[in-house]
């Protein structure tokens, strides 16, 4: 049961860290794009074969959805780190002193990944 929960928490603690990693952040043009996805609407743009006309004219609406998709992903990552961190905390208590240890060091192994995630993507936006 003990190693299901470690299981639950691990696994939970990597989902949080790839949502977080694919929250839309600026890119070389000041837009937002989300990383792997081409921007969901850009994807549909580029798969409809736009008419230079017709993406001359939906460039921009695309443009103003990015901030309003950003913010919303942003808030949902905070909501659901919060749900992360306060089960965590929750299950922690129920741990032995070396399965706290192991959750400890997943944690920082997790922060860590995340940190030099971080630090590849400013280096390549650069």
């Amino acid at each position: 049961m003990k190693r299901n929960v470690l299981t639950l928490v691990a696994a939970g603690a990597i989902a949080l860290g790839g949502f977080v990693v694919v929250q839309a952040q600026p890119g070389p043009g000041g837009g937002g794009h989300w990383h792997g996805h081409g921007f969901g609407l850009q994807g549909i743009t580029e798969k409809l074969n736009l008419t230079s006309d017709q993406q001359t004219k939906v460039q921009p609406i695309i443009d103003g959805a990015k901030p309003q998709i950003a913010a919303i992903h942003q808030e949902a990552m905070q909501k659901m780190k919060t749900v992360m961190d306060s089960t965590i905390s929750q299950i922690r208590p129920l741990l032995t002193p070396d399965q706290q240890k192991k959750l400890d060091d997943i944690q920082k192994a997790h922060q860590d990944m995340m940190n030099a995630h971080k630090e590849l993507h400013d280096a390549t936006q650069e």
